[in-house]
């Protein structure tokens, strides 16, 4: 069964700062994860109705299935990844496994 894993970015201090660096250091990291399907990067606007979220990024990794992410989890470019990620995530920024049912 195909997965995914998502990751929440919360609202950073530096907006400009944070874009810039996910997208020039930490995309082309992920870009590197054996196995991986496919990467969807979505900026949050807010909730129904203009109301604020607490996330401003949402990235989700695609992958056939548990073993890939696995694989995918278990790489340099995880590992790398791991760290830029303790580095760079604003408080209330967090990662989840889901399988895709639909």
């Amino acid at each position: 069964m195909a997965v995914k894993l998502t990751v929440f970015y919360g609202t950073p201090d530096d907006v400009e700062a944070f874009d810039r660096h996910y997208e020039q250091v930490h995309a082309p990291i992920v870009a590197r994860y054996p196995r991986l399907d496919r990467v969807e990067v979505s900026r949050v606007l807010g909730g129904p109705g203009g109301t604020p979220s607490p996330y401003h990024l949402i990235a989700e990794m695609y992958f056939a299935d548990h073993d890939a992410l696995n694989e995918a989890l278990s790489s340099d470019a995880a590992r790398e990844s791991g760290r830029d990620f303790r580095s760079i995530a604003p408080s209330g920024s967090f990662m989840a496994i889901s399988e895709i049912v639909e």
